[in-house]
């Protein structure tokens, strides 16, 4: 498969990995004038209406992280980035423009690089947050190597942790001219999307497509195609993506994960009788792919999927 544009991934960051391990270097970079800070604050990222916001320390004021709280995310032109956490109970100061918003809902308006920043930051952030005590013993946890290792405290356990990432498989299945969509309980009403599902220990990847079709819709699948990857930050999923071929066509919500599952022709997408997932996902790209070698595009006939906001 071809390189996919995917928002999320392309970066362009350089993770300066060896700065991480080198106390000197950090506190340089940290120091540096350079030093820039990716804010983060109850889950949302600081924007503006021309893309990510990204202080300096005199900026952040007495919110700028010290560090041993700074998490470095790595160099990009000649701008060293960190994630900031900032204190959940005081609303930041911010600047005239400026707004924390959920990454959710303006991730398709923010420049690809901006995206992919505040989702790493965004990621990291709450990793840490999840790991404040050490899971082995209970002791608190310590950061270390510029926030990408919790470590335990306590002399007799030393466990260490290290930033989690939650393998998902994502796949369009179709057959002939029909594909197969569901949806969650918790979407608005018409929206439908791809089949996904996390991956199980001791499971391929396609053993994982395999299974979570089966569970979900009853549908089975022969060949499977890669198609791209997207690191999701909600909270820290790689959705891993595949085109599937159905070798049966019968639906049965077998574990009741789906309110409802159905085959759909590229007739009734066009027709716009399901609302689809946002373009800034992978299941859209795996949909738009397979629709559009029909002939008519997605693009074309200015059919995407708004955000999601799942009910409460």
């Amino acid at each position: 498969m071809t390189d996919v544009d995917i928002p999320f991934a392309g970066s362009n960051l350089d993770r300066a990995t060896a700065v991480r391990v080198d106390p000197d270097a950090l506190a340089a970079a940290l120091a540096s004038a350079q030093a820039r800070f990716v804010p983060v604050w109850r889950q949302r990222c600081l924007v503006d209406k021309t893309g990510a916001c990204l202080p300096t320390a005199a900026e952040l004021g007495t919110a700028s992280p010290g560090a041993d709280d700074a998490i470095l995310l790595g160099r990009r032109d000649d701008q060293w980035l960190f994630a900031a956490e900032l204190e959940a109970s005081h609303e930041p100061v911010l600047a005239p423009g400026q707004v924390f918003a959920e990454l959710r809902e303006v991730m398709g308006e923010l420049p690809a690089a901006d995206a992919a920043l505040v989702a790493y930051a965004r990621a990291m952030v709450n990793w840490r947050g999840h790991h404040r005590h050490c899971g082995v013993c209970g002791a608190p946890n310590q950061a270390q190597e510029a926030g990408f290792v919790m470590a335990c405290t306590s002399s007799a356990c030393g466990h260490r942790s290290f930033p989690r990432l939650d393998p998902a498989v994502i796949v369009l299945v179709h057959r002939g001219d029909e594909c197969l969509l569901g949806r969650q309980p918790t979407w608005p009403d018409g929206r439908y999307s791809t089949i996904a599902g996390f991956i199980e220990p001791g499971e391929s990847l396609e053993d994982a497509v395999r299974r979570e079709v089966a569970e979900e819709t009853n549908v089975r699948v022969g060949a499977c195609r890669y198609f791209a990857s997207q690191p999701w930050p909600f909270p820290a999923a790689l959705m891993i993506g595949f085109h599937a071929e159905a070798s049966t066509s019968e639906i049965r919500l077998n574990d009741g994960e789906l309110a409802d599952a159905r085959w759909l022709t590229r007739e009734q997408i066009g027709a716009r009788e399901v609302t689809l997932p946002p373009r800034t996902s992978v299941a859209f790209r795996l949909i738009e792919t397979w629709f559009d070698a029909g002939g008519t595009t997605l693009r074309e006939l200015g059919i995407e999927g708004p955000p999601l906001k799942l009910r409460r």
